[in-house]
């Protein structure tokens, strides 16, 4: 029985939008899908990329809210700043204003780790039950990755690669929970269907068809593929016919036609896909130009090779993976590759890249061929990448034309066993469905705008442990409530394993909350000169960085060398008030300040008519070389130096 509105657990999924064809944006469809048809619970979807208020959003059977803002002011100003902008379509502007409108049960992000880790620091992320579910593909694993595990109770990825490496590092939380899809879609064709398909496009049915399906970015490695293609058809001669079927955006990534040149590799055998956008029906063949007339609606220059805006349906997509005989999926690195479960289930047997997510593909029982690999390192970020070995592609295609069809018909058939078992909508839907019926309905108000009643003179009960000391110091003296995962408490714990005195912890909480109840300056909606105090406004600088607090802990070593540099000055620390509490009492910080979104050096030290309110600002956090921050009204001293 359905249970009524009330009594449902409410999830805000935090994603792609279901209805684009990312795998983000496929797991949510599927996913969301089967959540809807329990019946059991109240869905809402935070749509990444998605304007506020997109009419497009109401075709789903739940509640879909864009993540972008529509203010035309707040647009200008993130136009202003591509960082902020880039952050904003991931819905780090608009999250707090959904979450207070929709008072969740359940948060669920599942996005790259940069599009949902500024989810951890809201004050409503452990009061509700909240998870991250993200790609991780390369080693070592994102430093923000393991940033984010170790602020937060639920830790998914999409692959056990990340789990096992994040697992030898000590992680308990980080499970592997595979990104979802309707299995159903995808099936082996009856043969005469098969051959139909091909004499539609005119492939010779006795061909030997590979098949790549993707999206044209620098980490699929077209070129190593085209590479080993060459080297069958150097094998093979003319005794074979065979295609290479690239189904990809051709005028995105990788240059294939010059490519293909280069290789020296007959045109006519590499397959593209086209699509029209008007009309929606497929072609299959020779890559010829970007624009093509479409065949079925006569429409002019509609068709164009597939993408993610202009793609094929899921049904002509499953007529794609029947049409090849084998599919190999060379790449650096991914966070699970969906292509490769597509095609284990139309039965084809798929040669994988056995690095990062490809490891787990390559496992007995996914009943792939491994592909060998040299390794090489990213520039700029030194992971660890895969190079896939151009001579394994061509032994496992090798391997693959010379095997009796009763072989191919047996890997195929545990393959797609394989991926339904653990990848499925309804294994992986279980999974979540079993999360969400153990986290009960949220015991929270939803006012995280509240004022803090800091109380300096509390009694602290007796704890057995460190950590229970520090949540209840945060609980009873600053009125905040936090668990071992929040940034502030594993600082102090650390600070009280380097052997520094409880009492000289507690003493700086009860400093920190005098202050605090001395003070009016957490109040954000007071005019801003009016938090600035009485002292002389030309003797001002501002510290900004809103950031992490092992990052502002670590700026306090050059606040002496400033003070050094302007005796004369007094330092305002800007940060947010979550922080102020490992600021507290710092004999070089005149004022604590909350931070206060969109600040940037023309509204603190001033332009044109507006005089500003700090003679110099420091953004440290920012890139001076797409933000101006240092113009400091012409009276910078540059040396400073590390104490």
């Amino acid at each position: 029985m359905e249970k009524k509105s009330g009594d449902k657990i409410k999830l805000l999924f935090h994603s792609d939008s279901s209805l684009v064809k990312t795998g983000f944006g496929r797991n949510a469809k599927a996913l969301l899908s089967y959540l809807y048809r329990t019946g059991k619970y109240e869905i809402v979807q935070f749509c990444c990329s998605s304007m506020r208020n997109d009419p497009n959003l109401a075709a789903t059977p739940w509640k879909s809210v864009g993540a972008v803002t529509e203010n035309p002011e707040e647009i200008n100003k993130l136009n202003q700043n591509p960082e902020k902008a880039r952050m904003a379509g991931y819905g780090s502007g608009l999250l707090d204003e959904v979450v207070k409108e929709e008072r969740p049960d359940v948060y669920i992000g599942a996005q790259d780790i940069w599009g949902i880790d500024f989810s951890i620091k809201k004050e409503w992320f452990r009061k509700i039950k909240s998870a991250l579910w993200t790609t991780l593909d390369s080693l070592p694993i994102l430093p923000t990755a393991l940033k984010a595990a170790k602020s937060c109770h639920d830790f998914w990825v999409w692959s056990s690669f990340a789990e096992k490496e994040m697992r030898k590092t000590g992680f308990e939380n980080v499970t592997t929970v595979h990104g979802c899809f309707d299995t159903s879609q995808f099936s082996k064709l009856r043969d005469d269907q098969r051959e139909g398909l091909r004499k539609m496009f005119n492939i010779e049915n006795d061909a030997f068809v590979i098949g790549f399906v993707f999206r044209n970015q620098l980490r699929k490695s077209v070129p190593n593929l085209l590479d080993g293609y060459k080297k069958v058809r150097e094998r093979i001669g003319k005794k074979q016919k065979t295609y290479l079927h690239l189904h990809t955006h051709f005028s995105e990534g990788w240059n294939i036609p010059k490519l293909t040149k280069e290789y020296e590799i007959d045109p006519k055998e590499i397959l593209c896909t086209y699509v029209c956008k008007k009309c929606s029906n497929y072609l299959v063949q020779p890559f010829t130009g970007e624009k093509k007339d479409c065949q079925y609606c006569q429409s002019k220059e509609c068709m164009t090779t597939t993408n993610v805006q202009n793609g094929v349906s899921e049904e002509h997509l499953n007529h794609i993976y029947n049409l090849m005989d084998v599919y190999c999926h060379p790449f650096t690195s991914g966070g699970q590759e969906m292509p490769i479960q597509e095609a284990k289930l139309a039965e084809l047997i798929t040669l994988v890249t056995n690095y990062s997510c490809g490891e787990e593909m390559c496992e007995p029982e996914a009943c792939s061929l491994p592909l060998e690999w040299f390794e090489y390192r990213e520039h700029g970020t030194e992971f660890k990448k895969a190079s896939t070995d151009p001579s394994s592609i061509c032994h496992q295609l090798l391997k693959v034309l010379s095997m009796k069809p009763h072989v191919r018909q047996e890997y195929g058939v545990k393959a797609r066993k394989w991926v339904i078992d653990n990848f499925s909508v309804e294994s992986v839907g279980k999974k979540i469905e079993d999360y969400l019926d153990s986290c009960g309905k949220a015991n929270y108000d939803f006012n995280f705008t509240r004022e803090r009643k800091a109380n300096p003179h509390a009694i602290i009960p007796i704890c057995e442990n460190n950590s229970d000391w520090l949540i209840s110091l945060y609980k009873y003296i600053l009125d905040r409530e936090v668990d071992s995962t929040y940034e502030g408490h594993q600082y102090w714990l650390n600070q009280m394993q380097q052997d520094i005195p409880k009492k000289e912890i507690e003493n700086y909480f009860r400093q920190t909350a005098l202050k605090t109840s001395q003070e009016s300056r957490l109040n954000q909606k007071q005019p801003f000169e009016n938090l600035l105090g009485k002292d002389d406004e030309g003797r001002r600088i501002a510290y900004v960085l809103p950031g992490g607090a092992q990052e502002i802990f670590l700026s306090t070593a050059i606040l002496p060398s400033i003070k050094k540099l302007y005796p004369d000055y007094n330092i305002y620390y800007l940060c947010d008030t979550q922080f102020f509490d490992i600021l507290e009492g710092n004999q070089d910080i005149y004022k604590l300040i909350p931070f206060i979104p969109d600040m940037n050096s023309k509204t603190l030290e001033g332009f044109s008519n507006h005089k500003g309110f700090f003679e110099i600002a420091y953004f440290p956090g920012d890139d001076v070389l797409r933000t101006m921050n240092y113009s400091h009204n012409d009276k910078d001293i540059v040396e400073l130096e590390l104490v």
